[in-house]
């Protein structure tokens, strides 16, 4: 296995130790940024075997929350790490260096133009004096001014042009002429000239030929760049026309912090003799690099290792091919992170002191260019921002208002119709990922409420018993085919809620259940009851008034999902259960203290899907759906609205069977059952033909019918 790039790891340690920040990802971006940085301001290039001379720059993307260490490690690898190079850099390679290459520059024009060869050097050290000191880094411009800096680096032939833009997001917007011009400048430091009228007060610089390296380093926290608007739309539309490729990215959304150490532990770490020694010993090795013998170093990559980075650029782009259409993005950054790896092995070669890219520098940039690819991935499937915001709902655990929502998300703005339509996003989100997203209204003021839906495990259904009807009920959790242990004991209470101190009361119920616990005294046989559950999952227990002749028994549903409802929410839950159930139940049981006294009764399970617990929880949508489905299905039985949502092509036949069932169980006759089967066949949307109604479905129900009589 690779190992990340040795010095690399060293001022990463470093960085760890004095920013009290775990984030290594972040600092060796930083630190490649830094190293690209020194080689490409000493005109360091890559000759390969494939692409000619290129040179040694990066780009990169970086964010991190606020409060991480990104000010403070980037004032450390100046302050502490290059800051012997720059000062030997800009002290002594880069004026002898200029001064080197206007000579030889006005030696070329005096010979072309016949003119003086001190006029012409006069010339263009005005020229040069007149583009302003060189920045070793800026953080903002715009393309005249980068284009200006261009030509002064071109008439010194050295050094590079290091945009190092903070708070990107803030940034990003103001600077687009800017970066449209280091887009272009990436990969062989060339640009296009600006065609401008040449006149006496403003003359156009002499025309000079030449490459000049860029690198670039974009900090920043993701809320800001990344905002769910027109600022992450930007964004996605500069990766698009060509940053993927371009840039190395790191992208942590959370804040995360080292082991907890004593105050004392911090303070040995921070002061620690031997990273004194370690980063003075990496000082001046990187100083030395800022050295004229050093200066356009051009870098050898061998055939084995060239096959190495081609092997790498297969794959890439096998992976690139294999991507879906809309994936473009994706496949750029993908099939170019070879060309970012080569740069980067560049880079590490030179910091290493070395005239050729071994194939540990390959591998160190391949590894940390494959990590870039990781955290690419993360920004390209950043939770869009209905996502965020049905999770904020449903995270922040009490009502909120649109003010909350404003305040506390900053990308929850824009127009009253845009916020409506990011939240009828984030509930539609809900809907299809178990996210329940409330909505109330009081005095024309909107209330939002929330709650992530936790699966319900048949290994732990909860329920709380008692030996006395109002005290000292105990929460448990128990396997729901195990069940029947609680519900036929002698002499127990139970409920499907727990209660604060145990003491059975409205006012106490503990939020949160999984089962609905329905009594039936005579308005159905179990036997019908049955037929009409089928596929759920159920356990019926008699009670103990319960006869062979009127059914009075109990019927317990695991619900698909834990809920935890206030009083009047569980109230209207189960008036929404109510509705929908087939045949008639005791309206009491929608009492969140409701109790039921155990009995060693009969007792029977099916296995079969657990009742979707999303249909029923009051101000939702879906609960909101199913009402107005009733509605719509007008003036019918609660038996024939069941059917009716049951039964589709293909089933037909055996759900009117099952209903002609019920109607002989409920004591229809002969001919009634005829008129009853054919009324509910015209309800259907696509009715059974009537041959068929009668051949086979009534004959075989006359048939049980004659059965039962007889």
């Amino acid at each position: 296995m690779s190992n990340y790039f040795k010095l690399s790891e060293d001022i990463v340690e470093i960085l760890i130790a004095k920013t009290q920040s775990p984030n290594k990802h972040f600092f060796r971006i930083l630190t490649a940024y830094y190293l690209s940085k020194v080689a490409s301001m000493m005109r360091t290039n890559i000759e390969t075997q494939d692409r000619g001379v290129i040179p040694v720059n990066s780009y990169a993307l970086n964010l991190m929350p606020s409060g991480t260490g990104k000010g403070h490690s980037t004032n450390i690898i100046e302050e502490l790490v290059i800051n012997e190079f720059k000062r030997n850099f800009l002290d002594n390679v880069f004026p002898n260096r200029a001064a080197l290459n206007i000579g030889k520059l006005a030696r070329a024009e005096a010979i072309k133009s016949g003119e003086d060869e001190d006029a012409c050097r006069e010339k263009l050290q005005k020229e040069f004096d007149s583009t302003g000191e060189l920045l070793f880094s800026f953080d903002s411009g715009t393309a005249p001014a980068t284009k200006q800096m261009r030509h002064k680096l071109l008439l010194a032939e050295a050094g590079s042009m290091n945009l190092e833009m903070d708070e990107v997001g803030s940034n990003l917007q103001g600077n687009f002429e800017m970066l449209n011009t280091f887009l272009e400048l990436y990969d062989v430091g060339k640009v296009k000239q600006k065609l401008i009228k040449s006149t006496s007060e403003n003359k156009r610089n002499t025309d000079l030929d030449g490459k000049t390296p860029t690198n670039m380093m974009l900090f920043g926290t993701p809320t800001k760049l990344l905002d769910g608007g027109k600022i992450e739309e930007d964004f996605k539309q500069m990766l698009e026309t060509g940053y993927a490729r371009r840039l190395i990215f790191g992208y942590e959304q959370h804040s995360t912090t080292l082991t907890k150490l004593t105050p004392e532990e911090q303070f040995d770490k921070l002061i620690d003799p031997n990273q004194y020694v370690i980063i003075k010993n990496i000082s001046e090795h990187i100083g030395k690099l800022a050295n004229l013998s050093k200066f356009n170093t051009l870098l050898q990559i061998n055939r084995e290792n060239t096959i190495l980075l081609l092997t790498y650029k297969t794959v890439c782009e096998e992976k690139a091919f294999a991507l879906k259409a809309h994936q473009e993005v994706a496949k750029a950054e993908l099939a170019h992170r070879y060309y970012k790896a080569l740069k980067l092995a560049g880079a590490y070669a030179f910091a290493d002191g070395s005239v050729t890219i071994e194939q540990n520098h390959l591998e160190a940039a391949i590894k940390l260019i494959e990590d870039s690819g990781e955290h690419f991935n993360r920004i390209m499937t950043k939770k869009g921002a209905y996502i965020r915001l049905a999770e904020y709902i449903a995270d922040v655990g009490t009502e909120i208002t649109q003010v909350d929502l404003v305040e506390e998300l900053p990308f929850y703005k824009g127009s009253e119709s845009q916020k409506k339509d990011l939240m009828n996003l984030a509930i539609a989100y809900g809907y299809k990922n178990n996210i329940i997203i409330r909505k109330s209204e009081t005095d024309g003021i909107d209330f939002f409420s929330g709650e992530a839906l936790k699966k319900t495990d048949l290994n732990k259904v909860h329920v709380a018993y008692s030996d006395h009807m109002t005290e000292g009920y105990r929460p448990d959790t128990t396997k729901f085919n195990k069940l029947h242990q609680l519900v036929s004991a002698t002499g127990f209470h139970y409920t499907a809620h727990a209660y604060t101190d145990g003491h059975r009361k409205g006012e106490n119920a503990i939020p949160g259940f999984d089962l609905v616990i329905l009594d039936l005294d005579g308005t159905v046989q179990m036997e019908t009851a049955a037929l009409l559950l089928e596929k759920y999952t159920y356990m019926f227990a008699t009670t103990k008034r319960h006869t062979e002749s009127k059914n009075r028994f109990r019927i317990i549903l695991p619900l698909s999902h834990h809920l935890k409802l206030n009083a009047q929410d569980y109230s209207a839950f189960m008036s929404n259960v109510f509705t929908w159930l087939p045949f008639d139940v005791d309206s009491q049981t929608k009492d969140i203290a409701r109790k039921w006294l155990s009995h060693a009764g009969n007792y029977s399970y099916n296995d079969g899907k657990l009742l979707d617990a999303t249909l029923f929880i009051p101000q939702t949508k879906k609960a909101s759906e199913y009402a107005k489905s009733v509605v719509d299905a007008g003036a019918i039985s609660n038996l024939e609205r069941w059917f009716l949502a049951n039964t589709e092509i293909g089933n037909r036949q055996s759900m009117m069977y099952r209903l002609g069932c019920v109607y002989i169980e409920t004591g229809a006759d002969m001919s009634e059952l005829d008129s009853l089967m054919a009324a509910f066949n015209n309800k259907l949307e696509v009715p059974l033909p009537e041959n068929e109604l009668r051949t086979q479905v009534n004959a075989a129900l006359q048939s049980k019918l004659k059965h039962k009589g007889n």
